[in-house]
């Protein structure tokens, strides 16, 4: 716990700070994270209904600014006015922390540009809490909300595929159908972890192989953390290229597609689909 706020709060006069609230359970707010709170002369809310809920039963009593996606651009020179008189300002999103898949970005770089204190305050995570259970690699990617588009979903998975790491995404129970033949498509062989309401009383983890994924209950409520392991490989899987195969890549190298091509060898032969990426890769840079 800071001992005594209000020295602080004469000390960083230009100051914001990215305070981070519980993910669902409000007996996880930190102590830290209460006082400065209870210190901020403003504190901006993604939503001040869902806020005031977690401010009341710490009784906290500054006044709030409401703070969006929709408004946040336009909230910009007030806060920085603000911050600039000498006031403490804290931002806090719904869950979580600020800026991460949440309001925040803007006003963080706008503070940077002009030379102003921004401090965090950590708190519950949704993403280290679910990799933490999850058993996968402890090195993982951070992806946030799958995107809208079929397009754009395609390609970044297709990306994504190649990393061997574990993969973060958020996502709302009502689009998660939506996306389970993708992640199929793109993920077999590996598993997956979905958190659903991570802390509340119903909190609920599904494991299973991404191959064996079912589609979920449309009902479903709560937003969805999901964890994919980092790519496993068959002991029976080959470790290189035969001559027959290479031979067959640069004949085709011009002629199809990268994917196309590491599809047709490995229909042909079981072979990690890194190492016909990087073969295919390097014929390319010797042309």
């Amino acid at each position: 716990m800071i001992e005594n706020l209000k020295s602080v709060n004469r000390v960083l006069k230009k100051s914001l700070y990215l305070v981070s609230t519980p993910i669902g359970n409000l007996n996880d707010m930190s102590f830290r994270a209460i006082e400065i709170l209870k210190n901020s002369n403003y504190i901006l809310c993604e939503d001040t209904r869902i806020s005031k809920k977690l401010l009341d039963k710490y009784q906290i009593k500054s006044n709030l600014i409401s703070n969006h996606k929709f408004n946040e651009k336009k909230n910009i020179l007030k806060i920085i006015k603000l911050i600039n008189q000498g006031l403490l300002i804290s931002l806090i999103s719904d869950a979580g922390t600020p800026s991460i898949s949440d309001p925040g970005a803007i006003l963080v770089n706008e503070c940077i540009k002009n030379n102003i204190n921004i401090i965090p305050i950590p708190g519950p995570s949704a993403v280290i809490s679910a990799v933490s259970i999850s058993g996968f690699s402890e090195k993982f990617f951070f992806y946030g909300f799958f995107p809208e588009t079929n397009k754009s979903l395609k390609d970044d998975l297709e990306i994504l595929s190649k990393l061997n790491s574990s993969i973060v995404f958020f996502i709302s129970p009502k689009k998660i159908n939506k996306i389970i033949p993708f992640i199929k498509k793109n993920f077999t062989g590996r598993k997956i972890l979905i958190c659903r309401e991570m802390t509340k009383f119903f909190e609920e983890y599904k494991r299973s192989k991404v191959e064996d994924l079912d589609l979920l209950n449309e009902n479903l409520k709560g937003e969805l953390t999901i964890v994919i392991s980092e790519r496993t490989y068959d002991k029976k899987t080959s470790q290189s290229l035969d001559e027959s195969d290479k031979k067959l890549i640069k004949s085709m190298i011009n002629k199809i597609s990268t994917k196309e091509i590491i599809d047709l060898i490995i229909r042909k032969n079981s072979i990690q689909k890194k190492i016909i990426y990087d073969y295919c890769l390097k014929i390319k840079n010797e042309k």
